[in-house]
């Protein structure tokens, strides 16, 4: 019997019962942290954009691209917080006069961020 192309290109086929299956592997993708940030988009993309998920995860980019996205929130975030805060008054000095104050000026600004972080780059 000839070779079929997969065989003449160095591929090789697994019996697995009455079936031979093509062995196949990717390479090894160069892992990175990702954070929070990277797993929300990752969800995203594969929730709601699949195909764009299938096509970095079968060319090796995903981990990549993920833990680039994630570098970008995290960046994009601190920046917001901080100019958030100095706009509004927020500061050490207010802390030290009354923390309660200070804190749920904080939060508001926190998730404030975090809905522009999440509408401009995770689910986008």
């Amino acid at each position: 019997m000839e070779k079929s192309l997969f065989e003449q290109m160095g591929g090789k086929y697994e019996r697995h019962g009455d079936y031979l299956l093509p062995c196949l592997t990717l390479p090894a993708e160069e892992k990175q942290p990702i954070g929070i940030w990277g797993q929300r988009h990752r969800r995203y993309l594969k929730e709601h954009h699949r195909i764009l998920y299938y096509n970095l995860l079968t060319a090796c980019k995903l981990n990549c691209y993920l833990a680039d996205i994630d570098r970008q929130a995290e960046e994009m975030f601190s920046r917001l917080v901080k100019q958030m805060a100095e706009r509004e008054g927020v500061t050490e000095e207010l802390k030290a006069q009354d923390q309660l104050m200070w804190v749920g000026r904080m939060n508001n600004i926190r998730n404030r961020a975090t809905e522009i972080v999440n509408k401009e780059l995770i689910y986008r």
